[in-house]
């Protein structure tokens, strides 16, 4: 095959005219932090997943940290969490002192193993995440079945669904809090940024707390026209906060979130009719119960010689790719601290050695994924071949 000129990324924001519009006139305004764009942004984000209540944050990472802190997460508290998922979530664990317990995944869909489950509970088990993995939900409802009778706090980990729905509802709608990441790889992007919804009243002012300094009346409502200075702090708090500018962005971004997950969702459908006969690759495979998929990744696994050598015979051919991830309880600090070890997490850990995300984005043509297919196919045919 004849080699691309140009680099084809593993993943490209889709910023419109529109968006930067709204950016614009939000830095011609005079008010860039949080204001009217991020309340506006936080009740269209809320009514699009069917939520009572959204809270923006600067990241989706600081949305799960206030979400342990708000519920109580401590010293020896232990929380269930796939290890096929990214550090983020092991990290802000780890910094509560709290002690992360791995399930393994399903090695077709990557998304947590909800069988295994109950399991992993002990006396100190105090929440699970799941994780919607690459944009198709996981099994929900025995998870939260589970986490009924057992009295555990459930936290979706929704970075990957924007657009996803369970059971013909969407991820965010189901009653427990659910954590959104905004990061430029994401089906929306703020540039960096994150939201949490939920659905009790209590919980959603406790997070709006914790996100400003404990702050019970955030700058607006000081600032802004009809509002007073002064400020009470009822509880010690972060600086955990969205911008103006980046609300801007995303009010545009989840204006056209439709129409980007449904390009997404024809290149995906294009990835498994092109990759379908190439031996070598394990293709993304699909739950049993009803369903949206978001198409956040498209990953495949490497079933055939070295993952290395895969991706470096794409890359030699001006393709981008990704790992998304390497297993958690493999992570250096995750084994001194908490003394995981190889083999307990089988699926996990077989998958982990293979996953390779391809490029997927909506600005993406559909010769771009006939030339990674093709190109996939050469690299494997390649590497079939006597001393390849």
């Amino acid at each position: 095959m004849d080699k691309r000129d140009d680099f084809l990324p593993f993943s490209r924001p889709d910023v419109g005219e529109d968006e930067i519009a709204r950016v614009v006139k939000v830095l011609r305004s005079g008010w860039l932090t949080a204001g009217p764009e991020t309340a506006s942004f936080e009740g269209e984000f809320a009514k699009f997943c069917g939520a009572p209540h959204a809270v923006a944050v600067s990241s989706g990472t600081a949305g799960m940290h206030l979400l342990l802190l708000a519920l109580g997460i401590g010293a020896g508290d232990e929380i269930i969490t796939p290890s096929m998922t990214f550090a983020s979530t092991v990290n802000q664990i780890s910094l509560l002192g709290a002690v992360p317990v791995f399930v393994d995944c399903d090695y077709g869909t990557l998304n947590m193993d909800s069988g295994a489950l109950e399991a992993r509970i002990t006396s100190r088990t105090k929440a699970v995440i799941p994780v919607h993995f690459a944009g198709v939900p996981c099994d929900l409802d025995p998870i939260r079945k589970v986490a009924r009778q057992r009295g555990l706090a459930v936290i979706e980990d929704a970075a990957h669904a924007v657009g996803t729905e369970y059971r013909g509802a969407p991820v965010g709608s189901g009653g427990n809090p659910a954590v959104f990441s905004f990061h430029p790889i994401k089906n929306i992007t703020l540039g960096e940024g994150g939201m949490v919804t939920v659905s009790d009243d209590a919980l959603d002012h406790k997070l709006r707390l914790l996100r400003f300094h404990g702050i019970e009346r955030d700058a607006w409502k000081r600032y802004g026209k009809g509002g007073t200075p002064d400020y009470d702090v009822a509880a010690p708090g972060y600086k955990y906060n969205l911008t103006d500018i980046q609300a801007a962005l995303g009010r545009g971004q989840l204006a056209r979130v439709g129409a980007m997950n449904r390009r997404r969702r024809v290149l995906a459908e294009r990835y498994l009719s092109s990759l379908a006969s190439v031996p070598g690759l394990d293709l993304p495979e699909v739950p049993p119960y009803p369903f949206v998929h978001s198409w956040h990744l498209f990953i495949v696994k490497v079933n055939k010689g070295p993952r290395d050598r895969f991706i470096s015979g794409l890359k030699e051919r001006n393709i981008g790719c990704g790992v998304h991830f390497p297993p958690c309880h493999l992570l250096s600090y995750v084994r001194e601290k908490f003394g995981k070890r190889q083999g307990k997490l089988p699926e996990t850990e077989r998958a982990g050695s293979r996953v390779v995300s391809l490029p997927l984005f909506p600005g993406m043509k559909d010769e771009d994924v006939d030339y990674v297919a093709a190109a996939a196919r050469e690299v494997l045919g390649s590497a079939a071949e006597p001393g390849g």
